[in-house]
Parts: structure tokens; sequence; C-alpha cells
């Protein structure tokens, strides 16, 4: 028998937090379910879950204060956000403070379960991957470090580390834009392509330091890194 994942969920709305638990429980989770940020966060330093869904707005400690201290703690741990915000500011801020998923409300069961069994995918396939190889940078894609030449590594989000894998995966070719914001943010919408976008520019900071290297825009298909 498969072991049972565990969620947690912060939820400050009783009716909703019970559907959601409740839907995830007949699909064999394990759910935390947390009526604050405050309790959340106990929670998850006793009980160690598998991935996190959180409220952006909560009392006493809202969804992006406590996805920034546990990132403290644990920066490979997926986190999806549920919101009613849909300004791309705040969705850029959700996937800055190490978000991995948001969906908007109201959203359905079935593309929250989805985008669970999608994150936990993508989090096993990390931990297989070996370290790459860019010019003068070695990126430790399971521990999401980049560094160049003997300096000192830097971290990087979650979401910047998945963008980066993609784009030395696929070095030399175009990364077909629409494919992997359906991928990595789970639609190709007008909030997620500006959300990339923002992500394009860090990366090329963080890769400047190695001049043959570049991250090239493909207008009208997407991007390519080139070394």
């Amino acid at each position: 028998m498969n072991k049972r994942i565990t969620v947690l969920l912060a939820e400050d709305e009783p009716a909703l937090g019970q559907i959601i638990k409740e839907s995830l429980e007949t699909r064999n989770f394990k759910v935390l379910l947390c009526e604050n940020g405050e309790v959340a966060l106990k929670a998850y330093q006793k009980e160690q879950p598998e991935i996190l869904v959180l409220d952006v707005m909560m009392p006493k400690k809202d969804g992006f204060t406590l996805a920034k201290e546990i990132r403290l703690e644990n920066n490979t741990i997926p986190i999806i956000f549920l919101t009613a915000k849909s300004q791309t500011q705040d969705v850029v801020e959700g996937f800055s403070i190490g978000g991995n998923d948001y969906l908007k409300k109201p959203f359905s069961i079935e593309e929250l379960i989805v985008r669970i069994n999608n994150l936990l995918r993508r989090t096993e396939l990390q931990k297989n991957v070996e370290i790459l190889k860019i010019g003068h940078y070695t990126f430790n894609f399971p521990k999401q470090i980049l560094q160049f030449n003997s300096e000192e590594p830097v971290q990087l989000t979650h979401r910047e580390a998945h963008l980066l894998f993609h784009l030395i995966k696929n070095q030399n070719a175009v990364l077909n834009r629409s494919v992997i914001l359906k991928k990595l943010w789970g639609n190709d919408d007008f909030f997620s392509a500006r959300s990339m976008d923002v992500f394009i520019t860090k990366l090329r900071k963080k890769l400047n330091q190695d001049e043959s290297i570049q991250i090239l825009n493909v207008r009208g298909f997407g991007y390519k890194l080139i070394c």
C-alpha cells in the first residue's frame, strides 16, 4: 500500500476548509486543517507534511508570511497558495517568496487535486536529478543552488530552479512559452506569462557573471538559453 501523503491545509473559511479536507481524504490524502497561520506553523513543525496549501488572507498570520517562515526551514516543500487576489504583483510576490503554484477562488476541487499531484511528481523528479553544469556555473537542482566557479552559492526559489532546469535541458533550442507555462504555472494566462517574464529577468541577473550565457526572448515562441 502506498504511503498516505500529508497535506497541511491552512484555510480560515470553515465551510471551504472542510470541503477541501473531505475531498482530499477521499483521494487517500491525510489532511491537517488549520484555521490560521499561527496554528498552521505549529502543525507544520510537529507533523512535517509533504505539501502545503495556504490561503493568502488569514488572521494572525497570512499565507505569504507563513510561507516565508517555512522557507527558512525548508526550501523544497511544495506550496500552493489559495487567493481571491488576481493582480499580477500579488501572483509574482507569491512565487518570489517560494510559492510553487496558486489557485484563484473560486476553484474546483478537481483542479486542486491535479495541481497537488503535479507538484508532488515534480518534487520527486527533483530528488533524482544530478548536478548540472552551464558555462562556469554549477547548478544543484535538488538543493536549488546556483554557484559561479568557487564563489558563494546562490539559493534559488523553487520556481527559479525548475525554470532554469528546463532551460538547461533545452539548451540551444527554443523552450516553448505556452508549454512551460502550463507545466510550471498550470496555465498560460496573462498573469502567469507576466510572472514568468519576471523570473526570466531574475535568472538573467543570476547568470550574468558568465558572458557566454544568454537567455534570448524568441518573440512569439518562447525562450532560448545559449552558452
